[in-house]
């Protein structure tokens, strides 16, 4: 049995987390220790947005000390947007066969990442679902933001034609193949927006995506960085990519 382990752990792809952060030291102590103890082949990279409490600092120190963890500083906060665009650069760059996308906050499970693990063999994309198959599986939201959350997904749906319970979601693991095919200097969204244009552009592409139901648990440390700015700006991308060819 243990000779059996041993070699499904080696046959795992290398897999790079990014986790963009502003002010975050909060959570991320206890994230990233959570994160890796998932699996053996799995890094991280945080891409932090010069945050003031000192986030970019603490994962500094913690890159001299483990080799699976890497951070990209920016001098400022530019959004979640740019800050995956960065965090996919870098692993196209390097050896990394799957890329996730993942939040800092606590929202996303690291529990739920083996099986995203496992899903990737047989899809180009992963998408965490929190409402898969008419379920809401979501914890600690008020009814506004999750008629808000919901709604959003019912119009992407109905606009673009896609078939994703959830394509706003934040929790994804793409292959590299996958991130190829992206014209990464044409990525300008942030926040659903983003998620929203990266998921359509792989389905346009007929690219095999896969759904899987998570957990959404709201952060219960920290500040959201959701405005209203980046709502209006989703709702306006659905309307362009409708007619994007």
């Amino acid at each position: 049995m243990q000779i059996k382990l041993r070699m499904l752990c080696a046959a795992m792809p290398k897999s790079l987390i990014i986790i963009p952060t502003y002010n975050e030291m909060e959570n991320i102590p206890d994230f990233i220790p959570q994160v890796l103890a998932q699996n053996a082949d799995i890094e991280i990279l945080v891409v932090d947005d010069g945050s003031p409490d000192g986030t970019g600092d603490f994962v500094e120190n913690l890159t001299k000390e483990n080799s699976r963890i890497h951070i990209l500083h920016r001098e400022k906060k530019m959004g979640l947007g740019t800050a995956y665009v960065a965090g996919f650069r870098f692993a196209l760059e390097r050896d990394y066969e799957l890329i996730f996308e993942m939040d800092a906050d606590g929202s996303h499970s690291p529990n739920a990442l083996n099986l995203f693990l496992k899903e990737s063999e047989n899809a180009d994309l992963v998408l965490g679902s929190r409402y898969l198959n008419g379920k809401i599986s979501v914890v600690n939201w008020d009814w506004k933001r999750l008629i808000l959350s919901y709604g959003a997904n019912f119009y992407t749906r109905i606009v673009t034609g896609m078939p994703f319970s959830d394509a706003t979601g934040g929790f994804k693991c793409f292959s590299r193949s996958a991130l190829q095919t992206l014209n990464l200097d044409k990525l300008k969204s942030d926040g659903y927006c983003f998620q929203i244009e990266t998921t359509h552009a792989l389905w346009k592409k007929k690219l095999r995506i896969k759904e899987i139901p998570i957990i959404f648990t709201d952060r219960t440390k920290g500040t959201s960085k959701m405005s209203g700015g980046i709502i209006s700006e989703a709702f306006f991308l659905v309307i362009k990519l409708r007619f994007r060819g």
